[in-house]
This record gives structure tokens, sequence and C-alpha cells, in this order.
């Protein structure tokens, strides 16, 4: 553990050797492709799919109305409170549809071709109803309605301490709306599925993070039981939260072979994806934070309303309250209060995005900061200081209940503002803004923190999560010495083979090459929690470390047996248990061999190590660090330019720094595309407007600099890894980096804020408007 290890997975990947669901092929194997509403909101008067039966190649072909006896509806795990309005999802529409690509009839034939060719046959017959776009508007009472019961789904406040008295006669109140636009999780590999049956059995593959918590929700829906589904995840080319979903192709798929008895597959066109895959993020963030005059603190007003889109998924309504308990971020102050109104709206539901809640926390309460920093004429860093938790104060129980285990917030921001070279360029900017240079130099800010490893199952229990946040690992010592680990856990990119084979290899004191890890496949790994929310190593991880621990056990009775001592007398290091004081050893794997013959096993002793173990926190954990950004704008065509970006994460203990530094690149890239490149819109009547790539604009690696990374080490508390997760860290950290420098470069023009993404157009017509 700790050393750069090239991961096991790239090999295979790189050369065109792994499995992707799309590659899979079954006898007799069928292609289903789907007609989609080209309607935000109509009611459906007539599906005649008769036209499209009767072509070439086509085997069968249905209308929701065909289904709805047997489709459900596609599930919400998490209602998120009492009065929840939770309206029936259908995977195909029957009789409204309230989204443009929602489902409204499908054609199975024996090419994909071919079925998709079917579709032009059908004829669907459309009564239009209002679309409903603007969440302020939807919340009016003359709005038109997206559901019978009106278009709130959920309103939800929490109040920690007397947020009147905190600002009450407060010398600063900042006041302050941002956007976060609507964003498309864009994955390399789009989504794809296949499913088969034996006529009494069923298996489904499908290019999802989730594959236990899909085989439950299926067994709900379809009725199918739950022993006869297998839910296979192959090699799944990357996810970011738009493939932890129960979605309705695979519980069409899963129907349409259940009812053909043959192998049905489908896989999305890229456009298809823009249209169907969950979007992220859209939410409208009022802000009010009151403060001393010297900068300090006092209270955090935040009243959000959240785009749920056309229905509830399977996280959307939770997913704006994951940040309920970030937005005092690393702060300290009297009084905080969190408000947020779920709205429906007739387009793509929303569900989780890289960060999950947490992205969009960090940016308000960082954004604020900056904007406290301007109104009291203090320096961006400097009134973050008067401001957050000190090293010496932890664990901290912060104003929102959780309880911060560790963290140093000064070590990491003092090493980032060394490698920015942070006074040099404040004097550069200085230096531009007095010689009225027109690129202007702006540098950003960002001091995060987050809550990573969707657990402790008590408290997802208390916010009514429809599940728990344990985690399980299986270890198999066998008979040749080789160690085979079965990880609940479902990787797609983030190198578990790797990292796992490196907790086992020092645990158990064999060989890294000697450790295959299994995983994505409900009859191999049997029981998980799957991977999402930065979780898998500092709950996966410590299940499979657990289970190590467990292995060494059973294997200290056998060795005590074998070397005639007691198991007190037997120390254990570098893969051998040695009698103190002796040459006498045995190592694991010699022992692993001798359960295998079992010819002289001491009573009471089972012929195997194999040994298992779940893991179920009592505290999240808490990464931290301080993102850095100068940018350059053009001032007469408002162009940004990233030039330098630094980045130091606290992320706990590290199992492998190649991997983490690769986690950071990524989700630091992400982040700077909220800020300045994506943006999913629509116009007035519902049609999303950005449904290719030529279309949704995304960064590409000359659209980036290069980063500065560098890590201090506090280790977390809440599991003995001691490790704090970083899948989501850079995205967390880098959007209000990119846009706090943004706005500084403009701030002389008296520019307060600019929406995302900040375009060059937006940037300036920001100066335009200031400038007329």
């Amino acid at each position: 553990m700790g050393q750069p290890r090239r991961r096991k997975e790239d090999a295979k990947l790189l050369t065109g050797r792994t499995q992707w669901t799309d590659n899979l092929s079954r006898p007799g194997m069928l292609h289903v492709t789907f007609l989609r509403s080209p309607m935000a909101h109509a009611r459906i008067t007539g599906v005649d799919v008769s036209g499209a039966r009767g072509l070439p190649g086509v085997v069968a072909a249905f209308s929701g109305q065909d289904l709805a006896a047997e489709q459900g509806s596609l599930p919400c795990a998490w209602p998120v409170t009492e009065d929840i309005v939770i309206p029936d999802h259908p995977p195909m529409a029957v009789s409204e549809v309230r989204y443009v690509g929602e489902a409204v009839a499908c054609v199975i034939a024996v090419d994909r071709y071919r079925a998709a060719d079917a579709l032009e046959a059908i004829e669907v017959d459309y009564e239009p109803l209002p679309a409903v776009v603007d969440m302020t508007q939807a919340l009016s009472a003359d709005s038109p309605k997206v559901h019978e019961t009106g278009n709130k789904a959920y309103e939800m406040t929490a109040d920690f301490g007397d947020i009147e008295a905190a600002f009450r006669d407060a010398p600063v109140v900042v006041d302050r709306t941002f956007v976060q636009q609507r964003l498309i999780p864009t994955a390399m590999e789009p989504r794809a599925i296949l499913a088969d049956t034996d006529g009494e059995s069923f298996t489904l593959w499908s290019s999802t993070q989730i594959p236990h918590v899909l085989r439950v929700m299926l067994a709900v829906v379809t009725g199918i039981p739950e022993h006869k589904l297998r839910v296979i995840a192959p090699d799944v080319g990357g996810g970011f939260g738009s493939k932890l979903q129960v979605t309705a192709e695979e519980v069409l798929c899963l129907l349409l072979a259940r009812k053909l008895g043959r192998p049905v597959k489908w896989t999305e066109s890229r456009s298809e994806g823009n249209l169907t895959v969950h979007h992220g993020r859209d939410q409208i963030q009022h802000v009010r934070l009151a403060a001393e005059a010297d900068g300090r603190i006092r209270g955090l007003q935040v009243s959000l309303l959240a785009d749920m889109g056309a229905y509830l998924m399977l996280l959307t309504p939770g997913i704006p309250l994951l940040g309920a308990s970030m937005c005092n971020a690393i702060y300290k102050m009297d009084a905080y209060q969190f408000n947020c109104t779920g709205v429906f709206t007739t387009k793509m539901p929303t569900d989780a995005y890289r960060g999950a809640g947490r992205p969009e926390a960090t940016f308000l309460i960082e954004r604020m900061m900056d904007e406290l920093a301007a109104s009291v004429n203090v320096d961006p860093i400097e009134v973050r200081r008067r401001n957050w938790i000190r090293h010496e104060e932890f664990p901290y129980a912060t104003i929102s209940g959780l309880t911060y285990d560790s963290g140093n917030y000064e070590a990491a921001t003092d090493r980032a503002l060394s490698l920015f070279g942070y006074d040099k360029l404040r004097a550069e900017q200085a230096d531009r803004r007095d010689r009225g240079d027109p690129v202007q130099l702006g540098i950003g800010v960002s001091t995060y923190t987050e809550m990573c490893g969707l657990a402790p199952s008590r408290w997802l229990a208390d916010a009514n999560f429809g599940a728990g946040g344990w985690e399980h690992g299986s270890v198999r010592m066998l008979p040749t010495g080789k160690v085979e680990v079965i990880t609940g856990t479902s990787p797609h990119g983030q190198g578990h083979v790797t990292s796992w084979s490196q907790i086992v290899a020092d645990a158990l004191g064999v060989p890294f090459e000697d450790v295959t890890v299994l995983h994505g496949d409900t009859a191999i790994a049997h029981k998980g929690m799957d991977t999402y929310g930065s979780r898998s190593l500092v709950i996966g991880g410590v299940a499979v470390l657990k289970a190590c621990e467990k292995v060494k056990e059973k294997a200290r009775k056998l060795a005590a047996y074998v070397l005639e001592c007691s198991p007190d007398d037997l120390e254990f290091e570098a893969g051998a248990f040695k009698v103190r004081g002796t040459d006498s050893s045995k190592t694991i794997q010699e022992l692993a061999y001798a359960t295998f013959t079992a010819h002289d096993l001491p009573e009471g002793v089972e012929p195997n190590l194999d040994s298992d173990a779940t893991f179920d926190p009592d505290n999240y954990s808490f990464p931290h660090g301080t993102h850095l950004c100068a940018v350059e704008v053009d001032t007469e065509t408002g162009m940004v330019k990233l030039r330098s970006y630094v980045a130091v994460d606290d992320i706990g203990k590290v199992v492998n720094p190649l991997i983490v530094e690769g986690q950071v690149h990524g989700g630091i890239a992400q982040g700077i595309a909220q800020a300045l490149f994506e943006e999913a819109t629509y116009d007035a009547e519902g049609n999303l407007l950005t449904t290719t790539m030529a279309d949704y604009l995304l960064p590409s690696a000359a659209d980036l600099p290069m980063f500065t990374l560098d890590r201090t080490e506090t280790p977390a508390t809440s599991n003995p890894l001691g490790a704090k997760g970083v899948g989501e860290a850079g995205t967390i950290a880098s959007t209000p980096a990119v846009v706090n420098a943004v706005v500084d470069a403009l701030r002389p023009y008296g520019i307060e804020d600019v929406r995302m993404p900040c375009t060059p157009e937006r940037v300036w017509r920001a100066l335009e408007g200031v400038r007329r």
C-alpha cells in the first residue's frame, strides 16, 4: 500500500480484450429499439404498431398499453419527507408523456438496424399539453400541471441555531442567487443491456454501477423472484452517477425477454443518451450570509429550488439534500437554515451526478465566501482563515449536526499557496488592473470538504433512505497459495482490482501478482451495495481488509497446531507465522495447501481459510483540500483562458497515489467543464436543444492546463485504513475555484457573478451590461 502500482485492469482495456455489454452476443439474440416522444407533454390518444409488425426482420412490436399490466413503475428509493409526491413512473408511457424522449413504443427485430427502421412505421396520436420548463413558474398557482397532484414534489426545511438572531443587526449581510445549470453525464461507454432467459431463470447484463441494487429492484418491479435473477455488470466504461439507476430500458429488456423467450439487447446512441440518461444538478440557489464587520460568519440561510424533472427516479429527491449538511462546509457559525423545494417539470428527471449534492453545496458556500471577502474588503484566503475549523479543534461537531473526525485546513492551504505562487500572482493582478490591461487576471479559491462513503446505515435510516450503507468482501485462499477476492463494490474505472490487490498483498503477505479480484456479478459476489458516493475504498476496501484479518485468525489456529505451539506464541510477518524466539515458521500459503489436503487438521478446524466480512462504519469520512485557479479574461471578447491550477487534497491514507492522481485529474476536468463549458438547455416547449456532442460542449485535453497536485495527510478515524475517499473531490472543489477566478477578474468592473457556464458570450454580455 502507498505504492504507485500500475493498474492490473488496463492491459485488457487498452488492447481491446475487454467485455463491454455491447460486445456480448447470445444465440438467437434479438435487438430492441424504442420510439420516443417528440413532445414534452401530451396525452397519448392512440398507438398503432401494426405497420411495424409486418416489416421484414421484425419479430414483435409493442406499445405502452400492450405492456401496461406487467411493466410496473420505476422505483424511487428515497422518499425524503412523509408527504412527498411520488407519481407512478411506467417504463413505457401508456396514456401520457411528460418529457421529450420518453418511450412510447418499441420494435424487436433480428438486428438493430431493421428495428430502428421499423420505428417509422409506428403511428402515434398525441393531444398536446402545455410544457412546464421554468421551476419558478411551475410553483405559481396558474401553472400547467405536470401531474394531477401539482408541480411540488416536496419541501424540506432544517433549522440549526437561532437564524433570526444571527441576521438581526448583522453589520454585513450578503444576498446572492446562483444557478446550478442542468448537466448531462457523458460516460465513455453509452448504456447497453442484454437480457436472456432459459424459461425459468433470467440473466441481465447491463453497463450499470449497481448490479446488486438493480437485482433487488428489478425483482420488485417485474415480479421475477430474486433468486431466479442474475445481474452482471461486465467492464463498464464510466458512470459518474449516470449508471446509478434502475432504468426503463433495463425493465423493458427483461420483460421482452420473458415475453418472447429469446435474448433481447439494446444499446443507446449518444443522442438517445443525451435525451434519456438522467441529468444532473439543475438548482436555483438563494443564499444569504450574515457576518461581523471583520468577516466572521454569524449565520447562513440557503433556499433551493431543485428541478426533479418529470418523475422521481431512484435517488432523485434526495440528491439536493445530500448537500444540506455540507453548505456550512469547513466554517464555524452560530446558525444555519436550509430549505429545499423539489419541483416537477416536463424535462428528463435529474438524479446523481458526480458529487451528487455536495458540488452544489460547495459551490454556493465558496462563492459566498468570496462575496463576503469583497464586502468586507479582505483577501479571500484571509476571510476563510478567520472562519474555518482549526486543526486542534478536531473532532468537531458542525452546526449541521455532523462530526468531522480529522483535518488540517491550514496545512493544505499553506501548501497550495506555496505551489501556486499566490502573492506573486496577486502582485501581477494589481499591475494589470493599474495598467488597464484588456486581459485581466483572476484568482479563484476553493477550500472545500465533503462527506464520503454513503453510510452509515443508521444515518440512512434517519434520512428514510431505502437501503443500508454497508459493504461486503470475501477472501478465498486457493490450494496453490493464490488469493481470490470477491468484492460487493462494482468498479467502472476506479481501479478497484489494483487497489484491493494492494490491500490484500499487505494484509496477508502474499505477492501482489498472486491476488485476483472478482466483482460485478451477483452470482459470484452475492452481497454488495455497489459503487457510488466515494464509498468503495472507505467501506468496500475495509470489508476486504476485515475479511483478511479473519483469514489470518483461522490460519493462526492451524499454524499453532502444525508448529506445536500456543497461538499466543505466534507472530505474523511477511506472510508467515513464526514461533517467537525460534526459526520455526509456516507461510499462510503453505497453510492454505494444508487445508486443501486436510490430512492433519486439529479437531474443530474446517478445511479452509476462506472468510468474509461486512463493514458498516459509524461515521462518514471527510476529505478536504484547497484548490486555486488562475484565469485570464479578455475583456474585449469575453474569452476565459485557464492559466494555472493547483490542488492540494487531504484524502487520508493513500493506497495507490497513481490512481489517486487519475481520479483527481478527472474530477477537476469535470468541475471545470461545469464552470466553463457544459449546459443542457431546453426551449419553451420543452425540447432539449443539446442532443448531440456538437451542441453539448465537452472540454478536451487542449482546453485544460497542466494540473499541479499535492497532498497533505490526516488519517480518517472512521475506518482502519485511515482512508477518506477521492473519487468526487476534484469535481466538488474545482467548479467554485474557476468561477471565483472569473468573477475575481471582473470584479473591478462591478460584476459580482457570471452564470455558469462562463462562456465568452456570457462574460462579454456581463461586461457590455456594465459598459452600457
